[in-house]
């Protein structure tokens, strides 16, 4: 398999502006401030930020990050600092217990998108606890209304493992989906079970929001090849759930290495 010249900007982000919504595992805060660093690059006035909780952002992801429950607050003190810093992160509150940011709710992300200050507006709308791969829960993933892009989020290195709590968040639902009980091998046509479900990876999506799936940690051509398999399985699907399936690594790779176009039926 060839590697393809795109960036996440080029592949997510071709209107000039909107929201997009990171959810699943295995990879979206680092995903999340890539793509912020790429549109900042680019000129564009980018926000990070969270439905949920986040871990406070390196100065490598953001030097500049606001906390304050009150979105208009956070409006005005970010119009004073886009001049120089092209790329902002916001959060509600510090978590005194855990040291994470505490997020917004999804009409706050409404009233910051409203103000027409940032061009992109960059969401971690699920958690995750650090695992490959999650089933969402009933009150799961928190995305914004106005989202435009949505992706899906999955590591690759769980592909041959067995179905477990250490790898899956919320395993037992996870296995549900998949037709898969704990303790069994996690395989590509059960990978893709889980994102074509419709209380798998997209659930909840807006209507409008655009699909994509990022598989990540493809770190090998074996890995590589196990994400080229769940996108020719899904593609085979009668209504495939995604326009793409995107195939890479977050962490420090400025190219992906496959895209793998779905068509959409109309």
């Amino acid at each position: 398999m060839s590697d393809c010249c795109y960036s996440l900007e080029q592949i997510l982000c071709g209107e000039p502006h909107g929201i997009v919504s990171f959810v699943g595992a295995g990879g979206k805060t680092s995903l999340l401030f890539h793509l912020a660093h790429q549109l900042a690059c680019s000129g564009k006035r980018v926000l990070t930020t969270t439905t949920t909780k986040i871990f406070v952002p390196t100065p490598d992801q953001s030097h500049t990050v606001i906390i304050d429950a009150d979105p208009e607050a956070v409006i005005a003190r970010t119009s004073a600092l886009l001049s120089e810093a092209g790329h902002i992160t916001a959060a509600a509150a510090r978590m005194a217990e855990s040291g994470k940011l505490q997020g917004f709710a999804p009409e706050a992300i409404s009233v910051l998108q409203k103000s027409g200050l940032f061009d992109w507006i960059l969401v971690e709308a699920d958690g995750a606890a650090r695992r490959s791969l999650k089933a969402p829960a009933d009150h799961e993933p928190v995305i914004p209304a106005e989202t435009s892009v949505l992706v899906a989020v999955a590591g690759l290195d769980l592909i041959g493992e067995p179905l477990s709590e250490q790898l899956v968040f919320r395993s037992t639902r996870a296995g549900d989906i998949m037709g898969l009980n704990i303790g069994e091998t996690i395989t590509e046509p059960s990978l893709a079970r889980l994102f074509a479900h419709p209380l798998g990876s997209f659930k909840g999506a807006p209507p409008q929001s655009r699909r994509f799936i990022f598989l990540n940690k493809a770190d090998s051509s074996k890995r590589r090849y196990c994400g080229e398999k769940v996108a020719q399985l899904l593609s085979r699907m009668a209504s495939p759930p995604v326009e793409a399936v995107i195939v890479g690594q977050a962490l420090g790779v400025l190219r992906i290495h496959a895209l793998h176009h779905v068509m959409v039926q109309t």
